[in-house]
């Protein structure tokens, strides 16, 4: 049984915040949305009380993961902000954080929210990190591990002595009930990449954005289960292409596959399809021409 006690701290369906907390140090891993940032704040504070919030943990550069962070920091100005360097160095560029702030601006207003504080421009990165380095966090050591796939800077947080795995989205997005979305926005071999790495890894736990801890036995169903989805769904889209479908056919499948009753209240269809497009496109790029051309 895992002695850390993780406290779900999202505000929102589809949001990713999770306190750790091994009853000396504490750790946020991942901070949500900048419309949510203080209520947020405001969860932490009620499951920690007097304590302080001693870290804060970003899995990578997406503004549904990070834009929360400032908000945070307002109540624990001595939180220490850790994130992978590539990451840190997309925070630095006012484009980046533009972009950021449009995205949430945009799902907050599917939410009813229309006016809130603006603090992106706030986000920081006390501590960069790069594959394999350690973070010592009281009396917990956090080795780093680089998972490209979902973005350039996705990082797992490794805990060795627990054998848990703060994981990334580069493994797929865990909706339960055996759903399992594929996910990789910059790269699919590079997704296989980081499965047949943490495969390598000694874990029983695994904490998972978008949804929570899963034991033991439900880690490897989930990473069996997640690889297998990604190399079926491509070999699923690599077979439309070659009958002559497009990529808006590959959109379709994709949709018709994973879009459902449990996918769609926390995955807003224009993002769904943004996305999907970009994935669809990387399997005919990885898949079908790169292999044309051998």
């Amino acid at each position: 049984m895992l002695d850390i006690k993780v406290t779900d701290v999202r505000i929102l369906p589809g949001d990713s915040g999770f306190l750790l907390d091994d009853g000396k140090t504490s750790i946020l891993f991942d901070t949500s949305f900048a419309f949510t940032g203080y209520q947020m704040a405001e969860k932490v504070k009620e499951f920690l009380g007097e304590r302080k919030l001693d870290y804060i943990f970003l899995s990578h550069s997406h503004y549904d993961h990070v834009v929360g962070a400032p908000y945070v920091s307002k109540y624990y100005p001595g939180a220490v902000v850790v994130a992978g360097e590539y990451a840190a160095k997309i925070f630095a560029k006012p484009t980046a954080r533009a972009i950021m702030r449009d995205l949430d601006r945009k799902y907050a207003e599917t939410c009813g929210v229309t006016e809130y504080e603006d603090l992106i421009d706030e986000l920081r990165v006390d501590v960069t990190v790069n594959d394999g380095d350690t973070i010592q966090c009281g009396d917990m050591t956090f080795s780093v591990v680089s998972l490209p796939g979902h973005t350039k800077d996705s990082i797992a947080f490794y805990l060795r002595e627990k054998k848990l795995l703060l994981g990334s989205e580069t493994l797929g997005v865990y909706f339960g009930n055996d759903t399992y979305l594929p996910f990789f926005l910059v790269g699919y071999q590079m997704s296989l990449d980081a499965f047949e790495k943490v495969k390598t890894m000694d874990i029983d736990y695994m904490l998972l954005p978008h949804y929570g801890v899963v034991d033991k036995a439900e880690t490897q169903r989930f990473l069996n289960n997640a690889e297998w989805t990604f190399r079926d769904t491509a070999e699923k889209i690599v077979a439309l292409y070659k009958a002559g479908g497009t990529v808006e056919d590959g959109i379709e499948y994709y949709k018709d596959r994973f879009y459902k009753d449990n996918v769609i209240p926390t995955y807003p269809v224009n993002a769904f399809r943004l996305n999907t497009s970009i994935m669809v496109e990387l399997i005919r790029k990885e898949l079908v021409e790169n292999c044309s051309e051998k």
